[in-house]
């Protein structure tokens, strides 16, 4: 179905929005879409999305609503979680966060007394505002021991994480982050964790897809607790999940008197705790996109996301481009220009001109201000739902060396690359916009 057709009744009762969702979706079409944590949700979960189930009020669980008609509502949410468990190989499911911070604060609120210490990466190290940043409500109310990747690999340090954790003793590890290309080594997190009585938690929000198509290790077996959004490598709506053990195998130490058990903790920290109702709409979204993301064309796809990443990663780099880590293992690259008079921000700003959208993003040893940062940010999820290849990776890396080395005089290659690269988007399909 075309655009044009979509929409009929917006067109009539409000066409500035309607007019506003065709402008993006021409953008989106003639552009690349290359923010790692960006991609392109299906039609079947858009339909889900954006169906009547947005009226229904489900305050509470499923079999334990405080609102009466919630029977079919029961079944959807359950199906949910059963797919969700199922994909990721876990005890216990909630689905009702609103995004990916509201998950994180109820793993908080379940896990953490104020005050307690939380090691976890800074944001100017790859990591995320609730992993204890000090802007964040995670670093106001919570002590955050910071470790990151090494100014000069850009890589973790497991010796030097697990010296840290001897000396502070946190009560919470985060093992996840923004802007980390490398795979993640959930076991050896695990041992750390355990050596210093520390619960341990995953954020795989930008990962979560890799894992589901099994291009990632799995951090369930490891972690007590697991939070992810729904809406990047999975192609689900914007939404969030945590996955955890049933037990805390720290019952006795933190919560000796209490009578729920870490799962159930869990799901009080979301509601009542945190949130109110939850949105029906979208955990359909997620049912759909947890079933998706089970077949094996969805293997397939995760397998290609990688492909692209190395191939575009390899090509940038033979044209002299650095990356920090030197290279990826998943969807993103970490552009480098620690060494160059442009910032992170030119960058970014000059390739969006040219119809090549990433993010401006801080870099391993960066001495620059997060306002302006020495990186960009890249992924591939988006171009591989797409329907690109390796091929196509070569193109897109001539494209961003050739804007990239017209800075700070680019503004006749932005224009030339932007025509380019809107007539090359024509010869593929946009999920959710051309089904």
């Amino acid at each position: 179905m075309h655009s044009s057709e979509r929409f009929p009744h917006l067109k009539v009762c409000d066409p500035v929005v309607y007019d506003m969702i065709q402008r993006q979706m021409a953008y989106e079409r003639s552009t690349l879409k290359m923010i790692a944590s960006e991609n392109y949700a299906s039609f079947s979960v858009l339909e889900a999305a954006g169906s009547s189930l947005t009226n229904k009020y489900c305050e509470g669980y499923p079999s334990a609503r405080y609102y009466e008609g919630n029977e079919v509502m029961d079944e959807i949410e359950n199906l949910a979680i059963d797919r969700l468990k199922a994909l990721f190989g876990a005890e216990h499911a909630n689905v009702q966060p609103l995004s990916g911070s509201p998950a994180n604060q109820a793993v908080y609120r379940s896990i953490m007394a104020p005050g307690a210490k939380v090691m976890g990466i800074p944001v100017s190290e790859g990591g995320h505002l609730t992993h204890g940043w000090k802007v964040n409500f995670s670093g106001q109310d919570y002590l955050q021991v910071p470790f990151g990747p090494s100014r000069e690999t850009g890589l973790l340090d497991y010796d030097q994480i697990r010296e840290i954790a001897l000396r502070e003793r946190p009560r919470m590890i985060w093992c996840g982050t923004t802007a980390y290309p490398r795979t993640i080594e959930y076991d050896k997190f695990a041992s750390i964790a355990d050596e210093v009585g520390a619960y341990l938690v995953a954020d795989i929000a930008h990962i979560s897809g890799l894992i589901a198509g099994g291009v990632h290790p799995n951090p369930v077996p490891y972690c007590d607790v697991v939070s992810s959004t729904t809406h990047k490598m999975l192609r689900g709506p914007r939404s969030g999940f945590i996955l955890s053990r049933v037990n805390d195998r720290y019952q006795e130490k933190y919560y000796p008197t209490s009578k729920f058990n870490l799962a159930r903790r869990i799901d009080r920290s979301v509601f009542p705790c945190l949130q109110g109702g939850p949105h029906m709409n979208i955990i359909a979204g997620m049912a759909v996109a947890f079933g998706e993301a089970a077949q094996d064309s969805f293997k397939e796809y995760a397998q290609q996301v990688v492909k692209n990443a190395r191939h575009l990663g390899a090509c940038l780099m033979n044209d002299g481009i650095q990356l920090a880590c030197g290279g990826t293992d998943t969807h993103l690259l970490l552009l480098d220009f620690r060494a160059e008079e442009f910032t992170g921000k030119d960058a970014a700003e000059a390739l969006a001109r040219a119809g090549i959208i990433a993010n401006f993003n801080m870099v391993p040893g960066d001495e620059r201000k997060p306002t302006v940062t020495s990186g960009v940010r890249m992924g591939t999820p988006g171009l591989t739902s797409m329907g690109m290849k390796e091929n196509d990776m070569e193109q897109v890396a001539k494209w961003i060396v050739r804007v990239l080395r017209a800075i700070p005089n680019s503004g006749d290659v932005e224009k030339a690359v932007r025509a380019e690269v809107a007539d090359y988007c024509k010869n593929f399909k946009i999920p959710g916009l051309d089904d």
